[in-house]
């Protein structure tokens, strides 16, 4: 009857200790670029797609390339392993979780926010108000 609490206990202790790894393997911080470069680590890092320095795929290696600019100012050139994501190119900003290798940002996945279409611009409302300003009036 103790053999069995012993191995009952064995195996939750173990299932225990692979819970918490994979927890700490699967949560990303968010960084900078120039704190990612320096850290070596994979991380999550916000930023625009630079526009006028283009994208491009590459079928046969299936590998997107695109520079992004972060939230410092600092542009890197990224590396993504698959295919264009949805949206790319209506984007207004692009997470890419990832790491640095020699100068180039190498990412696992490449996040999009789209512009909402929810979202107005002042001069299309009605006698060019603020929606936003008419809320907090009332």
């Amino acid at each position: 009857m103790k053999s069995k609490y012993i191995i009952g206990g064995i195996i939750v202790v173990l299932f225990l200790g692979i819970g918490g790894y994979s927890f700490v393997n699967s949560s990303v911080e968010y960084a900078s670029l120039s704190k990612a470069e320096e850290s070596g680590k994979k991380v999550q890092v916000t930023g625009t797609w630079v526009k006028n320095k283009g994208s491009q795929y590459d079928p046969k290696a299936n590998t997107f390339i695109f520079h992004m600019k972060d939230e410092d100012g600092k542009i890197a050139r990224v590396v993504l392993e698959g295919a264009k994501p949805n949206n790319f190119d209506i984007s207004t900003s692009v997470v890419a979780k990832g790491k640095y290798d020699n100068g180039t940002f190498h990412a696992s996945e490449v996040l999009t926010k789209c512009p909402s279409k929810y979202e107005g611009k002042a001069e299309e409302h009605p006698e060019g108000l603020d929606p936003k300003s008419e809320q907090a009036e009332m």
